[in-house]
């Protein structure tokens, strides 16, 4: 049968969701579709044809209406594949993000798909959060944080039954940021949703981190000063020019996060004058208080008491948001200055989570906080919503033991979620699992940013890797990188499966060489500092 003959709301008419009441199916034919390229990506010229099939439904009594939306190419074009997409922000999908990665795998062969987990056409979470001042939607909550993922599986997959006749061969997810937790949420919670999971700078311990990036905003709030962005910007060059070598490459990357912690001081550029574009072009004077906030950004968030609570944004990403590679990532330590007076310009992930879900006011004057306060809003963020939504859990015995295998990255320049949580996290797995190699690998890539961005580009074939290595058992060792030298130019590197580390060959030739690259073990563990990935006390 034909695209057109198929891609009818009849041939899905047999779907059925436990838990749930289907309220409707659309099936539209889409004929030479021209992809969105993702950020950073050239155009592109393929033209696409496949079913849009969108199903609309409901979990009875919770007054939730929830849209999951996949794409499946005609039967001679589909791989017999699956390849689930995430979010971003407070959006669980159906954003142009989602839309982009769609593109591709659908390009690819694929059947694809996405959920809205219910929030419609919200971009952030303040639509939804609330039913009432005071009353936070739980359900909306709990759709994003887990249940929808589960239901957007199982309808996916008896919509390729229904029009394929045949079930996928093999499941993946693909996501970035949301789409990380997501896909670490899927890990954990629903082991049998996917055969591999690619879980890129995941949202990890929702509670802390949300509150964490409000974190340099508060210190400015409670300074009452708050730095030009040309200060904040000149401070990350300096860590970078003192920090580049200590991975032994010139590149305008910093490839040791915790050397470069130990050896930096941003009070020492206090009163260095600066050309700055928020002061019209003018000469300024780098202030104590961007200074301070610099520091405060970079060591993470302390309670009044003093004591480490939360990892800082790595030296050299862009806090400011002021670079020309971030994809609109807002910067937290980001301030709006105009004729000469600047002011605070928070990230909604912070702000939103305390004034909505846990104040449950949405008119919470953020600018007012004590330290004492903030901090207490945090403590019962991880009290109400550690175990709704903060994927923590280390066992991923059921994950593993369903044969399923686990790839995640993350950007040392990411500029929103210290990489600190991930490796954090993947060594308490490691901690319960010993044989955590044997189905999950992380890599470390320097100078990427948040998913995108920065001096390296994301690790684009680390996908096709982890296929190969669900389906013939091939583990990733090592993973092709790409970054952007001091001159511009174009450099072939490899990313290397934690706990080693790129080490370039000095005596092989240049850096730009891929083959003058190799893996080198680090080891983990040592000394106990406060930024010594993955080995902290957290709350």
């Amino acid at each position: 049968m034909s695209l057109a003959d198929l891609c009818t709301p009849q041939t899905f008419g047999s779907l059925a969701l436990a838990g749930a009441e289907i309220l409707s199916i659309d099936a539209t034919v889409v004929l030479n579709h021209t992809p969105t390229p993702g950020p950073g990506q050239p155009p592109v010229e393929t033209h696409l044809d496949f079913c849009n099939a969108t199903v609309s439904y409901t979990h009875p009594g919770q007054g939730d209406s929830i849209v999951v939306e996949a794409w499946l190419p005609a039967a001679e074009s589909w791989n017999k594949r699956l390849q689930a997409v995430g979010g971003a922000g407070y959006v669980a999908g159906r954003l142009p993000y989602s839309y982009a990665a769609m593109d591709a795998a659908v390009a690819g062969g694929y059947v694809t798909v996405t959920t809205d987990a219910g929030l419609g056409d919200a971009s952030d979470a303040g639509p939804w959060g609330l039913v009432s001042e005071g009353n936070v939607n739980l359900y909306n909550l709990q759709n994003l944080a887990s249940v929808s993922l589960n239901d957007q599986a199982i309808i996916a997959k008896s919509l390729i039954r229904s029009f394929y006749d045949k079930a996928p061969e093999y499941s993946y997810w693909n996501g970035c940021s949301q789409g990380g937790r997501q896909g670490l949420m899927l890990a954990q919670r629903y082991p049998d949703a996917y055969d591999g999971i690619m879980a890129g700078a995941p949202t990890l311990y929702w509670t802390e981190l949300v509150s964490s990036i409000q974190w340099p905003q508060q210190v400015m709030n409670v300074l009452g000063w708050f730095p030009r962005g040309c200060e904040i910007d000149a401070l990350i060059a300096a860590a970078v020019a003192e920090c580049d070598l200590l991975d032994g490459v010139e590149d305008g990357i910093i490839g040791e996060i915790d050397a470069c912690l130990e050896r930096v001081d941003p009070f020492r550029l206090v009163g260095s004058s600066i050309p700055c574009e928020q002061a019209g072009g003018n000469d300024v004077e780098i202030s104590e208080a961007a200074a301070i906030v610099v520091n405060a950004t970079w060591n993470g968030w302390r309670s009044q008491d003093g004591m480490y609570s939360w990892y800082g944004i790595p030296p050299g990403a862009d806090v400011s948001g002021n670079g020309p590679t971030t994809y609109g990532v807002p910067g937290v330590a980001a301030t709006s200055c105009e004729e000469g007076t600047c002011v605070a310009a928070p990230n909604v992930l912070g702000t939103q989570w305390l004034q909505l879900f846990v104040e449950k006011d949405s008119t919470l004057d953020m600018l007012s906080l004590t330290h004492e306060k903030f901090d207490t809003l945090v403590h019962a963020s991880g009290q109400m919503y550690r175990s709704t939504i903060s994927t923590v859990d280390p066992d991923l015995s059921r994950f593993r033991d369903a044969g399923g295998k686990m790839v995640t990255f993350h950007g040392l320049a990411d500029s929103l979620i210290p990489p600190q949580g991930t490796e954090r996290y993947y060594n308490e797995v490691w901690d319960l699992l010993p044989d955590v190699h044997d189905f999950y690998r992380y890599f470390e890539a320097p100078g990427l940013g948040h998913c995108f961005g920065g001096r390296s580009a994301p690790p684009a074939g680390l996908f096709d890797q982890l296929r190969a290595w669900v389906e013939n058992g091939t583990a990733p060792e090592q993973t092709p990188a790409r970054i952007t030298d001091l001159e511009g130019d174009q450099q072939d590197r490899i990313l290397c499966p934690y706990p080693k580390k790129g080490k370039f060959n000095k005596k092989c030739g240049r850096a730009g060489d891929a083959k003058c690259w190799g893996c080198v073990t680090v080891g983990r563990g040592g000394p106990e500092s406060p930024h010594r990935h993955g080995r902290m006390c957290g709350p």
